[in-house]
């Protein structure tokens, strides 16, 4: 038994009381000479945040101490949540109580107040494990004798001190990049030092330039790895050809979105005489290139994948890579690792191949294009491909088996639209529209769908070491807030021991269509867990697979590759037992550092999106639209336009009466009126305020009696709703109100401004909020 066993066991027992180093030592039996590996023992599962030293110097298990280990979650207003790593409710930080905290530092807390009266629990750091924030980005604000940086994550409360000797040259407005150099504590701002000067705040690129250095994803490729892409050769040996399958007399192609230049999946398609398909899905075999531990492996899995921005890619591999000898390009040779799978008329996979095989694709296919012919039926595109034509209509008719066969054994289908940003050459959008997922879409989910289970199953039943990807049941707290917002809409649903898939894709499939649909299916998807990679095939219960696993792109995904590798060697058997002791920490590591930089990911690509789309707004003050509401909160309904943006209606614009939040009914009901605002309203909003620096959008509800004009009390004359005017403080009023309004400011004046009141309002109102919306987020 090791020394961590016996220190656990020791602290475990149920008579076991904190105590000190010496007395510890003495129970464990450590000898005098054995103290010093304890000390260090102890020290470091303290650092872990499973045991914890009292002002007694005692040590005792944390949980035995009514201690939480969490994550903490900052507000720009100083307050924040913990949120814990184990199933328990958040705890809410006061500001007095954040010690000095950080927002995503892992931390130590102890609950000081209980939830009641509808309060939440309560707490208070005591010790901070982990600082998540080394590095900041922000900007700098100068004065005579020192500086200070706003950071650009408004979680970060405190700004941080510059010295005079640590500004770097860095002028006011500029946007920087500072190392920490002194935490927060009591009454004290953190210090740093600039160390990377980014550019002037509004300067073209800075932004998502700020929020690439924000995430720490990196830009470009170490030196030692660019060399060794560039020496890869990009003639395909000999020795290859000889081995492999030889596939380049079939038909097939490659189907993706206009802009792709990392085409990692060819899909083929026969239909045979007993009237099967034969199903081949062909996707680039990378690791031919990327072995294991070498530069680019070792690159790759720090990264773990691409990460799109809207204008550009950082990718997981080297261009020389990803766009060049791995990419799937038109009629040339590629290297591919190949499953071909026969399927029946119900969409059973009958019997598979697995196989390292050479192909030649035929054409590159867009969306658009396939979408054309099948859809549209566009004769100018079905002449030019003539000789795929038939092929591409019998990939329509399995497509649609292969979905039929997913919804029947209760598989969940959120078809949630995504937006499409279009920029301009400056970097500033233009165009924000909902993105199409079309039947060519359609096509290439359901044939990748049906290949990742298929690997899965194979490789699960052949017990080999494995990085799966898995979608646990949904929490029952979450789920249960569902059920019952459902029931008060009229629907329900079978409860049953055993949660299924199948009776939540029967709700989905009653409200399609309807006005409530977004958002049962919003609501549902929260309370879904999110999909993760891990060596243990668990099942996923959104596709109702007991298989499942990220087989078909290498090239933007490590756990892929990864799993190429280990394919390749079981079916040339390569694996024996003393090779799957060794992938067994690897594909652990991999599991967790691929889930890891995937949330980073997720959330970079989330803050662009969410950045570009505030600046589309923002040019749009004073406008209407009609949106639904799609999210009820203590302080007020998120509505979400045709368009995707999202913007608040903050309780405290609603001026026709106080309203309350129902949180079982997810509404808000006016205490005078018994007006209600709920999930699924139809809302005409006028664009109020857009805050670029937070990402936030601001709407005001637009009555009855507004709905023809819009009356600004500054300047004292109607202006048309459409005018564009921005920046503009107004009162939406009917005509008969403008002009029975007494007292108007004088054609110059400046309307009396309320914002530090409204902000009052806010913070009071925030404080017994959730911690934060939770974001439509892959299951």
């Amino acid at each position: 038994m090791t020394i961590r066993e016996k220190i656990m066991d020791c602290m475990m027992d149920t008579d076991y009381r904190p105590m000190d180093l010496f007395k510890l030592a003495d129970i464990l039996g450590v000898a005098d000479v054995d103290i010093k590996i304890l000390r260090k023992m102890l020290k470091a599962m303290e650092k872990e945040g499973v045991i914890l030293k009292n002002s007694n110097e005692k040590y005792g298990l944390t949980d035995k101490m009514g201690i939480i280990k969490g994550k903490f979650q900052g507000n720009q207003r100083g307050f924040g949540f913990l949120i814990p790593y184990e199933e328990r409710d958040d705890l809410f930080i006061p500001a007095n109580a954040v010690n000095g905290a950080m927002n995503g530092d892992i931390v130590l807390a102890k609950i000081t107040s209980e939830a009641i009266h509808g309060k939440r629990i309560e707490g208070e750091i005591i010790k901070v494990l982990e600082r998540a924030n080394q590095t900041l980005v922000g900007v700098y604000e100068d004065s005579k004798n020192f500086g200070f940086v706003v950071a650009d994550d408004k979680r970060i409360y405190n700004d941080i001190f510059i010295p005079k000797g640590e500004k770097n040259h860095a002028k006011n407005g500029d946007v920087v990049i500072i190392e920490i150099t002194r935490w927060p504590e009591a009454r004290r701002n953190p210090e740093g030092k600039v160390i990377e000067i980014l550019g002037k705040k509004g300067e073209k690129g800075i932004d998502i330039l700020s929020i690439i250095k924000k995430y720490h994803l990196p830009e470009e490729f170490p030196e030692k790895v660019q060399n060794f892409a560039k020496e890869i050769p990009e003639e395909i040996p000999q020795e290859e050809y000889e081995r492999r399958k030889d596939l380049t007399s079939w038909k097939m192609v490659t189907i993706d979105g206009e802009d792709a230049k990392d085409l990692d999946d060819a899909v083929s398609l026969e239909k045979l005489p007993n009237g099967n398909y034969k199903l081949g899905v062909h996707i680039a075999d990378v690791s031919n290139y990327v072995r294991e531990k070498n530069p680019l492996d070792k690159e790759a899995l720090k990264r773990g994948t691409s990460v799109y921005l809207i204008d550009r890619v950082i990718p997981m591999l080297p261009r020389e890579l990803s766009n060049g000898i791995c990419s799937l390009n038109p009629k040339v040779d590629r290297l591919t690792l190949s499953c071909v799978m026969e399927i029946d008329n119900t969409g059973k996979v009958l019997s598979h191949d697995i196989f390292e095989s050479v192909i030649r694709t035929s054409e590159r296919m867009t969306y658009t294009d396939v979408t054309k012919i099948l859809r549209d039926k566009d004769e100018e595109l079905i002449k030019k491909y003539e000789y795929l034509y038939e092929d591409f209509k019998e990939m329509e008719k399995l497509c649609n088996i292969l979905n039929a066969r997913r919804m029947a054994r209760g598989a969940i289908d959120f078809d949630f639209e995504e937006s499409k940003i279009i920029l301009n050459e400056e970097g500033w959008p233009v165009e924000v529209k909902p993105y199409e997922r079309a039947i060519a879409n359609r096509i290439i989910e359901e044939f990748m769908l049906i290949c990742n289970e298929t690997i899965a199953e194979h490789m699960f039943w052949a017990n080999m070491p494995f990085v799966y990807r898995i979608h646990e049941e949904p929490n029952e707290e979450k789920l249960s807030v569902f059920y019952e917002f459902i029931h008060n809409l009229g629907y329900t649903v079978k409860h049953t021991k055993e949660i299924h898939p199948r009776s939540l894709q029967e709700i989905l499939e009653k409200i399609k269509g309807k006005n409530e649909e977004t958002v049962v299916s919003t609501l549902l998807l929260r309370s879904m867990m999110q999909a993760r990679y891990s060596p243990e095939s668990v099942g996923h219960f959104g596709l109702a697979a007991k298989y499942y696993c990220h087989f078909t792109s290498p090239i933007r995904r490590y756990p892929d590759l990864m799993i190429h590798r280990i394919i390749k060697e079981f079916i040339n058997g390569r694996i024996d037992d003393n090779r799957i002791k060794k992938l067994t920490p690897i594909v652990e590591h991999a599991s967790i550092q691929s889930s890891e930089t995937e949330r980073i990911a997720q959330d970079a690509e989330r803050e662009v999106d969410d950045l570009k789309k505030a600046e589309y707004m923002s040019d749009k003050i004073g406008e209407t639209f009609e949106g639904i509401i799609s999210s009820v909160t203590g302080f007020g309904f998120f509505v979400e336009l045709p368009n995707t943006i999202e913007g608040l209606v903050h309780m405290s614009t609603l001026e026709d009466d106080y309203y309350v939040y129902d949180e079982a009914h997810l509404c808000i009901i006016g205490e005078r009126t018994k007006k209600i605002y709920k999930l699924g309203d139809q809302v005409k909003i006028l664009v109020s305020r857009v805050d670029i620096d937070s990402r936030e959008v601001h709407f005001e509800v637009i009555t009855e009696e507004g709905e023809d004009e819009i009356y600004y009390k500054n300047p004292a004359k109607k202006r048309k709703r459409n005018s564009g005017k921005k920046n503009k403080k107004y009162t939406i009023m009917s005509l008969d109100e403008f002009e029975q309004e007494e007292a108007f400011p004088e054609e110059n004046e400046e309307p009396e401004d309320n914002s530090d009141l409204e902000e009052v309002i806010k913070e009071d109102i925030i404080v017994d909020a959730p911690p934060h919306i939770p974001e439509k987020d892959e299951y």
